[in-house]
């Protein structure tokens, strides 16, 4: 039986196949269209997704949306009236969008000729489809924390078997996304895009606004949270503004680009911190309600990968899962499982242990694209081995191989690798090869035979979503990769699951006797991971890249 779930309502719209529970191809529409985070409708994606399978759209048994059609209207109806005149033109932005998703379903038959069954899923119930039925957990509990959808912020939920039963639902405005989003905003950078500079840029900061905070994010009983909208102008007339009030207590917002001070410091850490001890207030009450020691995690907020780190270390359960599209992107993921477990009743055979879903491309596709771009190249028999003498000898490499990962990291397949050991290498990276802000850190690949020895409160993080503390004797040693708070956030590397990412880093280790390299996404500033052979070429070359490896091929420059 084939399930195509399709996320296209709103931004980091995606495509993903499932044959018989399995999950066969997965992907991004941004990687094909270049356009970061788009909402362009999926069309690249679902094209790939057919080929991938040697399919048809009419071989479809089932397509699926992670939305229910008028629900986020009517769940925030009673909210709209006590706003109103000021909520008029937030409710008049509601009902515009409501509509124009049902207007896509329907083009969407159109255009593509689809005659089977359509179903639209919860969006929140996507969300922890997307973490729990691909956990290795028989039984768990499900959280969810989002900016919206379906005007929920936050679901809470327990899983066993193919069952999820909802156990608590948090309604917007009152949403730690978007209290993380309007922030990101107000502190100059581009909302639902960088909300993890924010997170990095936290740990340079000073507990100056802390309780200023607190008094925002107020816990209650039963777990829940309420955010005090007088400093935010979001839930009234959409967008990401702040009030007066906030402006007052807090200043003036920060402008793109302009210089960062301690006060934008002092304000990324208290909302951090607040993120965590509200994200923990959730997390508390649903072990209480559920005595489970497995926790899954879904939503935009669960790719805060400091957040994550403090279920483990601070909250009672014993075991983490987050799938590596846990954003919107992986809704496509959750409503095509959503339909094969719950609502079709099928078992579950399937685990997902790794991220590579979307295209691959061949040695002959990769030397046609070199021989059409007149650059020279040469043949290397052993990839891995020729990437790890690069990167020892200080060489930024860049490194395409095999299929795409899905989800916002890259994992060594779509990847910019380095020497962990140079201490200006994260200047270096920031400012001529991604182009990015100078307070943004790096993260470290590890053979997962040695990360126990680099890292206290070692878990596993296969898909770079937990951040760990660098053990105290290896932080000279990967100055790197160490941010300034003396934390890493890791990938573990397998030899099963990505056996010549292992390989280069394990002859990395070889000849350096450290078992991890920097790992950055294949992409500059802006721009999304890259996808083909042209678009990492193109990467290489307007970049201060030093190497390209794609399949068995090397690339050099003077």
């Amino acid at each position: 039986m084939n399930i195509l779930g399709i996320n296209c309502f709103s931004h980091d719209t995606s495509a993903c196949l499932l044959m018989d529970g399995e999950v066969v191809a997965f992907a991004e529409e941004e990687r094909f269209n270049k356009e970061k985070h788009t909402r362009a409708f999926p069309d690249n994606a679902i094209d790939f997704c057919l080929r991938e399978a040697n399919t048809s759209i009419n071989d479809l048994d089932y397509v699926g949306f992670p939305f229910k059609p008028g629900l986020d209207y009517w769940r925030g109806f009673i909210d709209f009236l006590k706003g109103i005149p000021f909520s008029s033109r937030r409710f008049a932005g509601q009902t515009y969008f409501d509509y124009s998703l049902i207007k896509k379903v329907i083009d969407f038959k159109k255009r593509y000729g689809y005659r089977n069954k359509i179903l639209f899923v919860g969006h929140h119930e996507a969300h922890a489809a997307s973490s729990f039925y691909v956990s290795p957990f028989d039984k768990a509990a499900i959280l969810s924390i989002d900016r919206g959808g379906d005007y929920l912020s936050t679901l809470l939920a327990r899983g066993e078997g193919n069952r999820i039963e909802v156990l608590k639902r948090i309604k917007n405005p009152h949403s730690l996304g978007s209290l993380y989003t309007v922030v990101t905003a107000y502190l100059g950078f581009k909302p639902n895009s960088d909300e993890g500079k924010v997170m990095g840029l936290a740990p340079y900061g000073r507990p100056t606004h802390l309780q200023n905070f607190r008094e925002i994010v107020g816990l209650n009983e039963g777990g829940e949270f309420k955010i005090d909208l007088s400093y935010f102008t979001y839930h009234i007339i959409g967008g990401y503004g702040v009030s007066p009030k906030f402006l007052k207590l807090f200043g003036q917002a920060r402008e793109p680009e302009s210089e960062i001070h301690e006060r934008h410091e002092d304000i990324a850490w208290a909302l951090q911190k607040v993120t965590e001890e509200a994200a923990l207030h959730l997390a508390n009450h649903l072990h209480s309600i559920t005595g489970e020691k497995n926790l899954c995690v879904a939503g935009g907020v669960g790719l805060n990968s400091v957040m994550n780190a403090a279920f483990l270390r601070e909250s009672p359960f014993e075991h983490i899962f987050i799938q590596p599209a846990a954003n919107d992107a992986g809704t496509s993921l959750g409503c095509a499982l959503y339909i094969w477990h719950m609502l079709l009743g099928r078992e579950r055979n399937y685990v997902m242990e790794h991220a590579y879903y979307g295209p691959e491309f061949s040695n002959d596709e990769i030397e046609r694209t070199l021989e059409n771009h007149g650059v020279p190249y040469s043949y290397v028999e052993n990839p891995a081995k020729a990437g790890a003498e690069l990167v020892a000898r200080g060489k930024i490499v860049g490194w395409f191989q095999g299929r795409m990962e899905v989800g916002p990291r890259a994992l060594g397949n779509r990847s910019i690798l380095a020497d962990p050991r140079d201490p200006n290498m994260k200047d270096i990276l920031n400012r001529k090869v991604k182009h990015r802000e100078s307070f943004r850190p790096f993260a470290p690949s590890v053979l997962e035979e040695y990360a126990e020895d680099y890292f206290d409160d070692y878990y596993p993080s296969p898909f770079m979503l937990l951040v760990l503390p660098i053990k105290g004797d290896r932080k000279g040693m990967i100055p790197a990769v160490c941010h300034v708070d003396g934390t890493g956030r890791l990938q573990t590397v397998t030899g099963k699951e990505n056996p010549l990412y292992w390989k280069l880093i394990n002859e990395f280790k070889k000849i350096t006797s450290i078992p991890l390299v920097v790992n950055t996404s294949f992409n500059v500033r802006g721009q999304p991971i890259v996808m083909s052979p042209r678009d990492a070429l193109e990467c290489y070359l307007s970049t201060q890249l030093d190497c390209l490896i794609m399949g068995n091929y090397l690339l050099e420059k003077d």
